[in-house]
């Protein structure tokens, strides 16, 4: 089987955590252990997150003194993909050493006309109680929003029209190599009327990312591995339950906070619609039990990945 897998970045830095590297790279080696089935038995894609980790190193970037100006985001985006694709990479060649393993920086096309540019939606970076985040905003022309219990900055998040690489991600799953890849949704970037590939200041949705990707792969199936156990009906209500099996028109109908579960919704839809294959969302921690449809949430026909 071809398997897409992305990793939340919030799976490998929980909320609150301090961001040093130590702490990243545990959880990190975890999530690969959660992994370990996919890669011995299939042709797998990795992907992650990079919310808390491209944050970081934008705070880092603005307070240098060295720099006129901080590093614009599509920068930043590709330095989080060779920080958490190294760990990925040093994890797996351990757990699964008769296998290659190759990490690869990956552009993420994206609109210049869209939408998003003027509704910022992607949180990024470390949490903040609202005195603070509203100080940070007016300091440094950021927008912020609230993010469950805290507040955090947010950045536009164009949709993603289809990943650059992707020819060379397919090479190297047909060669047998497990990919990483198209970490926090990949550099975005536009094509301006050259032809040239130019990066812009947004954070694309991984997951959005990962289903464009898993797509044009042909995956059999998608899965979205996160910190929590799947999608929930009525999420943040006392009568909040949750979902299992389900299709598209009920998973569209949710109403789901925009930041977090709407796109991994929207994400799993649009590989279901567009493959008629397996997707699902579900813990990190089950991330097997999530592939044979026992834990999370999902959507697809699960009969082509017993047959």
């Amino acid at each position: 089987m071809r398997v897409v897998a992305a990793l939340g970045g919030n799976a490998l830095l929980r909320r609150g955590e301090s961001p040093d590297s130590e702490v990243q790279a545990h959880h990190v080696i975890a999530a690969v252990d959660a992994l370990a089935p996919m890669a011995r038995q299939h042709e797998l894609v990795i992907t992650h997150g990079n919310g808390p980790q491209i944050g970081l190193l934008a705070l880092e970037s603005a307070r240098d003194p060295s720099l006129s100006h901080p590093y614009p985001l599509d920068v930043l985006g590709a330095q989080t993909q060779g920080m958490v694709g190294y760990w990925l990479l040093q994890a797996l060649q351990y757990v699964v050493p008769d296998r290659v393993v190759a990490c690869i920086v990956t552009q993420t096309l994206v609109a210049a006309d869209d939408p998003a540019w003027d509704a910022p939606s992607k949180f990024i970076g470390p949490v903040y109680d609202e005195t603070e985040a509203k100080r940070l905003a007016a300091e440094r022309g950021w927008q912020v929003r609230v993010d469950g219990s805290a507040w955090r900055r947010v950045v536009a998040s164009p949709a993603p029209l289809a990943v650059v690489e992707e020819p060379l991600v397919d090479l190297l799953l047909s060669q047998g190599v497990i990919v990483v890849c198209a970490g926090g949704g990949g550099a975005p970037v536009i094509r301006d009327p050259n032809g040239r590939l130019r990066g812009v200041e947004a954070v694309v949705d991984k997951d959005r990312t990962s289903a464009i990707l898993a797509v044009s792969v042909k995956a059999d199936a998608l899965l979205l591995l996160t910190d929590v156990a799947g999608v929930e009906a009525g999420f943040g209500t006392p009568d909040a339950k949750p979902i299992g099996s389900a299709n598209v028109d009920e998973l569209r109908r949710l109403d789901l906070p925009a930041g977090s579960m709407g796109p991994k919704v929207a994400a799993i839809c649009e590989f279901a619609e567009a493959t008629g294959r397996f997707a699902a969302i579900g813990s990190l921690d089950d991330a097997d039990a999530v592939l044979r449809g026992d834990s999370g949430t999902n959507v697809g026909s699960h009969r082509h990945l017993t047959d």
